[in-house]
């Protein structure tokens, strides 16, 4: 099991060794160190953005839900979680065509109240607020779960010593929450470093868009590296910015005392005005853009031979890339347990956008691609690379609820199974994965759902003509038939959103019953 896990991180790895080993290669089209630095600075403004903005609302939202009780709580307390079925790129399709100068919100303004507003959907503030639409949900459910868990007395303590409510939540349960705070806001970051189709549509240049443009346009792996490298080392730290912040929040939750922080009820103004914020975001992040995008989609007919070809790839490619993930993240878990240098490498694919690892893996890629009509098609090589990319980057986030499950099995009962003869592949076939299955499965929908939604390692892998529905929205996008864009956008959430749905409503579950155990 041992060599499994090392086998199982090397397989995490590697693509992050071939960007180091591309950028030092000489490239066809050289880019200078200007326009990194460029891409760079605009890539550092947007997360910031994204970071500040989702951090605020993320925390009031998680702070309202958790800790009070008002009109519609049991229902935001999962809800606010939906927009992650999501793709960021379907939230800017909608809000191009709603805010922009000729959309149908400025339209109505200027007749209607007799002046406009100096907003551009495409630009900066544009791609920060579509980006914090789509990512707040990380810093919402990492909060919840840490205003959940925290033990009242710390907020006892102060108001013994002459706090107010909002003073005593603000100066104990606040900073206890903190190692939460930022493992939500370092997974927004990763995603807004990462996301590619959003950015690029509204016309924001940063360092994702710029590894897709290096190597489409010009056709240069190694120039396409180069402007990998700044996001690789950055996300490297991000990732290692999130562990912090959930060890830290495991920590506090062992410390918990047996009474947990009580939620307080609103009334009159105050619960109507909770019931309204949480709404709001729920709107913005999924209600607006998903039913504006309903609305332009049932004007035309859609190609449906092409988006049934294209869901069909969606689907196969969420459930191989799933299973194949799946089974590699459980070998490294079963395998090295008690490796954690193991575990903390195969991880790092984690905070590595998908175009990353797409270039790394385009030097075996190549190899591959020389060697294969005398053994397999071109098409099948590049899909096993897609599969592969997908199992790379997402191995971590599997990797998390599958240990959490096998933290189940006790050693005792490993010391069972060794007494009456099973070896570790009996064992693990016998007892982990049995009672880890929950966790299994959780693993593979978290990887489904993350899958359907990726797209720079998609366009840069593919076969010819090999259309996921996320590529064939960018396609349509690009040819501003954005009204064609919804069809498959809408296909994407479909089929993510009961996934999402059945995974929130989970950890609200869990959540309820550690409260009301304690």
């Amino acid at each position: 099991m041992h060599v499994l896990g090392w086998a199982a991180a090397v397989v995490a790895l590697l693509p992050l060794l071939g960007v180091v080993f591309a950028a030092l290669q000489p490239g066809r089209a050289d880019i200078a160190f200007k326009d990194i630095a460029r891409y760079a600075t605009t890539s550092g403004v947007v997360a910031l953005g994204v970071a500040i903005v989702t951090g605020v609302v993320g925390t009031l939202a998680a702070w309202l839900v958790a800790l009070h009780r008002f009109p519609m709580r049991g229902v935001f307390a999962w809800a606010l979680a939906l927009p992650l079925a999501v793709p960021a790129f379907a939230l800017a399709y909608s809000y191009s065509q709603i805010f922009d100068v000729g959309g149908l919100f400025r339209m109505w303004l200027r007749p209607a109240m007799g002046f406009d507003i100096p907003l551009q959907m495409r630009s900066i503030p544009g791609a920060i607020f579509v980006l914090s639409c789509a990512f707040y949900p990380y810093v919402f459910l990492a909060m919840r779960a840490a205003f959940v868990s925290q033990s009242v007395h710390p907020v006892e303590a102060a108001r013994m010593l002459g706090c107010s409510v909002g003073e005593a939540f603000r100066r104990t349960a606040l900073p206890l929450a903190r190692p939460a705070l930022a493992a939500g806001i370092a997974l927004a970051v990763m995603e807004t470093l990462a996301d590619y189709g959003a950015v690029q549509f509204l016309s924001v240049q940063t360092l994702t868009t710029g590894v897709v443009r290096a190597w489409s346009v010009y056709g240069s792996p190694a120039s396409a590296a180069r402007f990998a490298l700044p996001l690789l080392v950055t996300a490297a730290a991000l990732f290692a910015l999130e562990r912090w912040g959930r060890q830290g929040r495991r920590f506090e939750t062992t410390r918990g005392q047996q009474r947990t922080l009580e939620p307080v009820a609103l009334s009159g103004l105050k619960a109507w005005g909770a019931t309204l914020f949480c709404l709001l975001i729920l709107t913005l992040g999924l209600l607006l853009p998903v039913g504006y995008l309903l609305w332009r989609s049932l004007e035309v007919t859609p190609d449906w031979a092409r988006l049934w070809t294209a869901t069909g790839r969606t689907l196969s490619m969420g459930l191989i890339g799933a299973a194949a993930t799946v089974a590699l993240a459980t070998l490294l878990a079963l395998g090295a347990r008690h490796m954690p240098v193991v575990t903390r490498i195969a991880s790092l694919g984690y905070a590595t956008p998908g175009a990353v690892m797409a270039i790394g893996l385009l030097g075996p890629a190549t190899v591959l691609w020389t060697i294969a009509p005398s053994t397999i098609s071109g098409a099948g090589v590049s899909v096993a690379l897609l599969v592969y990319a997908y199992a790379a980057r997402l191995m971590a986030a599997a990797l998390e609820p599958i240990e959490a499950g096998l933290s189940k099995v006790t050693p005792a009962m490993g010391f069972a199974a060794r007494s009456l003869g099973h070896g570790e592949f009996s064992t693990a076939a016998r007892i982990q994965l049995p009672i880890a299955k929950g966790a299994l499965l959780t693993a593979g929908l978290i990887v489904f759902v993350d899958v359907l939604k990726e797209l720079p390692a998609t366009l840069i892998l593919r076969p010819f003509d090999f259309d996921t529905l996320a590529v064939l929205a960018s396609n349509y996008a690009l040819d501003e038939r954005l009204a064609q864009a919804g069809w498959p956008s809408l296909l994407i959430i479909g089929l993510a959103l009961p996934g999402v749905i059945w995974l929130t409503r989970q950890v609200t579950k869990t959540g309820r019953a550690r409260t009301t155990k304690e």
